[in-house]
């Protein structure tokens, strides 16, 4: 039986794309149930309809503050009765209620190498930096802001001379890699997480997750 996964977004859905796309391969373990957005012009949003995959558009705007947005929200994806719940491109701070109530089941796709560049601009901040190499984090989601366990990464080099979207474009690339793969581990039951940390096959992860250099 495939694992139910609801992804939630706030842009354009590439990452979204790509685990729909995963999907369509009869063999893959996971079907998106669900494409939730807090902003209803959100392009991801016409994805998953032409997927004729079921959406909602939950404005936190109507809402007065962000545990009411997200008690809302949780009820929203309690709906699906989601196995798996993907963050990709979703631009909202979320609540510890949030948090914990999905916990272990809630990934999220970082655009840097973590611990490095949690928050916002890290291609920028990379250049800034002079870093050499850069790249893209898929990590379960604790109530710590892009710190919870990292599962998988991905590493692009940085060359002289890179702008923000040389860099992004690099680093999307791989992104459209390893979230499905990411998400194929949770749906084959092979990934979980323990405590404070990623287990993939009964293996603890290091901390920059799984390794295959």
């Amino acid at each position: 039986m495939s694992s139910r996964i609801v992804v939630l977004i706030s842009g354009s859905g590439t990452n979204l794309q790509a685990i729909i796309d995963a999907c369509d391969d009869k063999n893959y373990p996971g079907e998106v149930v669900g494409v939730l957005s807090n902003k209803e012009d959100a392009y991801g949003l016409t994805r998953a309809k032409d997927a004729n995959i079921a959406t909602v558009s939950l404005s936190h705007k109507a809402f007065t503050t962000r545990e009411d947005y997200d008690q809302a929200l949780i009820a929203k994806i309690d709906a699906f009765d989601a196995d798996l719940i993907v963050l990709a491109g979703f631009m909202r701070i979320l609540t510890p209620a949030f948090v914990q109530h999905f916990q272990g089941k809630l990934i999220n796709i970082h655009p840097s190498l973590l611990p490095k560049y949690q928050g916002l601009n890290t291609h920028q901040r990379a250049i800034d930096a002079g870093e050499t190499e850069h790249g893209v984090s898929v990590h379960f989601v604790t109530e710590e802001l892009d710190g919870g366990p990292v599962i998988l990464q991905a590493k692009v080099p940085v060359f002289d001379g890179d702008t923000v979207d040389d860099l992004s474009a690099r680093v999307h690339e791989q992104e459209h890699r390893i979230y499905p793969l990411v998400v194929k581990w949770f749906a084959e039951k092979r990934l979980t997480m323990q405590g404070d940390n990623a287990v993939l096959d009964g293996n603890v992860l290091a901390v920059s997750g799984y390794a295959n250099d």
